[in-house]
């Protein structure tokens, strides 16, 4: 059976290859011999494709640098899907020309060649840009004598067709469109591969992805129906690289070898109709290569997936690049660049080991292979690190099943993953603060000062005594008067979060005008930012400061600091001044997943609904698994989900939280959380460990499941009051259509409905041994493991390993 599948599913992609790409028949508007262009401040268009999807001119990308490129026209980003010159931008006043003898110029205002292509007596009789976003020199009778799409840049577009030897390059950085650290190259010998580079040379470093295919007259197809594959000159197809269609009616559709390495097919809705309407009007990943480039970079030389001493994670197809405590990056806006210490390393001068200086800093399923320097079988924890501690070179020991490996600076191939059994401890200073967060002045810059001042005016002793006490004076009060006014308590020093004034956030929310929320302790404004990056922020004032609401705000910002996620909320500041307690986020503009499950007339979509399920429940692994302190939310419901502008679901309101210790898997504690979300083991006075948030999150899937509260006082018969049991009652009686009544889309995937129903069914169990994991739940939503039958009955105990 699985056979005939692909057997079909060739076939099917055989008859994919066979319909057209680009041609020379192709409809398009001519650039007559002799035109120019010139580069002008802000973007500027010098020819637009007939169907008006693609345009070629001047992007202004940095003050007075200009790209020649190709870009998406009818869509507001203006993406850019080819260039000429990203390694040397053109100053305003440049022009490119299409010469009359057939040349294609780019020249700066003083006539000094930037770039060019064609050549003379070649026939060029115009050029054109056509809709498939190929810009052509062309012959009179239309031949293609110079095309884009055989000089591409980071990118392949629909129609497009690469032949041996063929190679993309990544760009050096979001907007800088230089040539950067990856390749993905169709090779001589047919193979088709990603590498890193030797940066800031070009020559190929390291392959962490390939086809393992070999021969001659191969060609990387990107056909009209959006699949990319790997042909013979036969036609036959030798390899799939996506196979998730997308049609390239109703979507526009790029694949490109990003600055950070990943190959990604993106697709972006043409318009609003049936066949769109449950994507986002923006650019979607459809498919990507590697699947966790973290994970396959494990390369000799070279710094890995990230900068040297940094370390990669990868998330929802995203790869994200951190420095450990201690360290900082060299350049914020290159964090390939890599870390540094913020620290002396260890002294090496034999006359003191300075073992008393340092101490450890632990990173669980951390690592940095390939860059040791001794190792030790049959070792324990503590002799490896009493090993490092007494060597001054060993700057990192790993350890794992009883191995300790040390290593110097710089490390590399950097990863942290959940897959790793391995524990890095790092060696840090012990008198480093382990947080970048400094106060207004040092005491080393204020000993500074009051030398320079006592040294310039020291006209006599006397003087030299008055203008010290005087200084020490003056330090002293601007100190303790900037420390009443800005700095917060000490429970949460350290955090690395802005501390506002009362009055900065009164005057940001126009005092506290408008509310976007309010609860039995605090109420949320809406604000306008400080910062350019957020157009506005939401500030979560405290109302009475009792005890709890002093412990609420606590730990919500000692665990936000703890936090770096796509699906939690952005803690961005906060407030600690006398008896003013508030809490600084970033602005969500499509409010909480309660709001949109239930106060719309119009039923959400079936596919934004199990995203938004998806993105939550990442985000809850995130606090469970991956989060260096582990955290238990104790508060999962649609009110604490809220979307932005995207849609993009994001876990808030920490303030019930609970850490756990290293080592720590569960805790006893009072009842937290919201009726109704609540796990039984609460009422039970157990221990409480992260199940109980796998509980809230199966009775919030239910939810967004019908799209219903989990309790409806007002329900059809007192049978459907309750949703879990209404759900278990629908699923044993092999009625799962009552629960998505009404719901066109729902009703069209009944067994993805049964999945996910069965799958809550799982999480709502009385028992907290026989509910998933997170991370068991996450791969049964993305279908990398089926979901088992649950229990016939609540309380039946089972086997069954999750």
């Amino acid at each position: 059976m699985m056979f005939l599948e692909q057997k079909y599913h060739l076939m099917f992609c055989f008859f994919l290859a066979l319909l057209p790409f680009a041609s020379v028949g192709q409809s398009h508007k001519n650039i007559s011999l002799g035109s120019s262009h010139t580069a002008q401040a802000g973007n500027s268009t010098w020819a637009v494709s007939p169907s008006g999807n693609f345009a070629v001119g001047f992007q202004q990308i940095e003050e007075n640098g200009f790209l020649l490129s190709i870009w998406f026209n009818q869509i507001p980003e203006r993406t850019i899907v080819w260039s000429a010159n990203g390694g040397n931008l053109a100053p305003k006043g440049s022009k490119v020309e299409l010469t009359s003898d057939g040349f294609f110029l780019l020249n700066d205002p003083t006539g000094n060649r930037i770039w060019s292509a064609g050549s003379s007596g070649s026939g060029t009789s115009h050029a054109a840009m056509v809709d498939t976003g190929n810009f052509v020199l062309a012959s009179q009778s239309t031949e293609y004598l110079w095309q884009s799409f055989d000089h591409p840049t980071d990118t392949i577009l629909p129609g497009q067709v690469l032949n041996q030897p063929s190679t993309l390059v990544s760009r050096y950085l979001e907007t800088n469109y230089s040539s950067g650290r990856f390749k993905f190259i169709l090779k001589d010998d047919g193979n088709l591969a990603l590498y890193t580079t030797q940066y800031p040379w070009s020559s190929s470093n390291f392959n962490y992805w390939s086809t393992h295919t070999s021969g001659s007259d191969f060609s990387l197809v990107f056909n009209q129906s959006g699949v990319l594959f790997l042909r013979a000159n036969n036609g036959s197809i030798i390899s799939m690289i996506s196979s998730k269609t997308a049609s390239t009616q109703d979507f526009y559709q790029r694949a490109v070898l990003e600055y950070d390495g990943v190959f990604r097919h993106y697709a972006y809705p043409k318009s609003s109709n049936s066949n769109t309407r449950s994507w986002k009007m923006a650019w979607s990943t459809v498919y990507y290569l590697p699947p966790n480039i973290c994970l396959d970079i494990r390369e000799d030389y070279g710094s890995g997936a990230c900068g040297f001493n940094s370390y990669c994670t990868f998330d929802d197809g995203k790869k994200s690049c951190h420095c450990p405590s201690g360290y900082s990056f060299i350049d914020p806006a290159d964090v390939m660049k890599g870390c540094r210490p913020d620290f002396d390393s260890q002294s090496c001068d034999g006359s003191s080991p300075e073992t008393d200086l340092f101490d450890f800093y632990e990173m669980e399923n951390t690592d940095w292979p390939l860059t040791d320097y001794e190792y030790f079988e049959q070792a324990n924890e503590d002799w490896c690190r009493q090993d490092c501690l007494s060597d001054c070179f060993c700057a990192l020991a790993i350890f794992r099943d009883a191995g300790c490996w040390k290593k110097k600076l710089p490390f590399s191939n950097g990863r942290k993953d959940p897959s790793f059994q391995a524990k890095a401890l790092l060696k840090i200073r012990k008198d480093n603060s382990t947080s970048k967060c400094e106060g207004p002045v040092r005491k080393k810059d204020q000993s500074k000062l009051i030398i320079v001042i006592s040294v310039l005016l020291s006209s006599s002793v006397l003087m030299n005594l008055l203008l010290l006490v005087a200084g020490f004076s003056v330090v002293y009060w601007w100190r303790s008067k900037s420390s009443k006014a800005n700095q917060p308590s000490q429970s949460i020093v350290g955090t690395c979060l802005r501390s506002f004034t009362f009055e900065e956030l009164r005057k940001a929310t126009n005092g506290f005008e408008e509310v976007l929320g309010q609860g039995a302790f605090s109420t949320v404004y809406k604000g306008v930012s400080f910062d350019p990056t957020w157009s506005h922020i939401a500030v979560k004032k405290l109302n009475n400061m009792v005890k709890e609401n002093e412990e609420e705000f606590k730990t919500e910002v000692s665990t936000f600091g703890r936090t770096n996620h796509r699906n939690l909320i952005q803690l961005l500041g906060f407030c600690n001044e006398g008896d003013h307690r508030m809490l600084v986020y970033e602005f969500m503009s499509k409010g909480s997943l309660a709001s949109f499950l239930f106060d719309t007339t119009e039923r959400p979509s079936w596919f934004q609904r199990m995203q938004i399920a998806l993105e939550t429940a990442r985000g809850i692994l995130y606090l469970h698994e991956e989060c260096s302190t582990q955290i238990i939310h104790c508060d999962i419901k649609p009110q604490n989900v809220l979307l932005d502008e995207s849609f993009t679901a994001k876990i808030s309101d920490f303030g019930l939280a609970k850490l756990l210790k290293i080592g720590q898997s569960r805790t006893n504690t009072g009842i937290r959380g919201t009726k109704g979300y609540v796990a039984p083991e609460w009422f039970r006075n157990m221990p409480i460990t992260i199940k109980v948030d796998v509980y809230s999150y199966g009775v919030l899937l239910l939810e967004i499941i019908c799209c219903r509260r989990s309790f409806e006082a007002n329900a059809e018969n007192e049978n459907q009051m309750v949703l879990t049991d209404w759900a278990y009652d629908c699923f044993h009686e092999r009625k799962l259509d009552l629960l998505v009544k009404d719901d066109k889309e729902a009703l069209a995937d009944m067994k993805m409905v049964e999945k996910y129903v069965m799958l809550s069914l799982w999480c709502i169990q009385e028992d907290p041994l026989l509910r998933p994991s997170m991370k068991k739940i996450l791969q049964m939503l993305e279908g990398s493991i089926d979901v088992p039958a649950p229990p016939d009955l609540p309380s039946l105990i089972t086997t069954i390993s999750l």
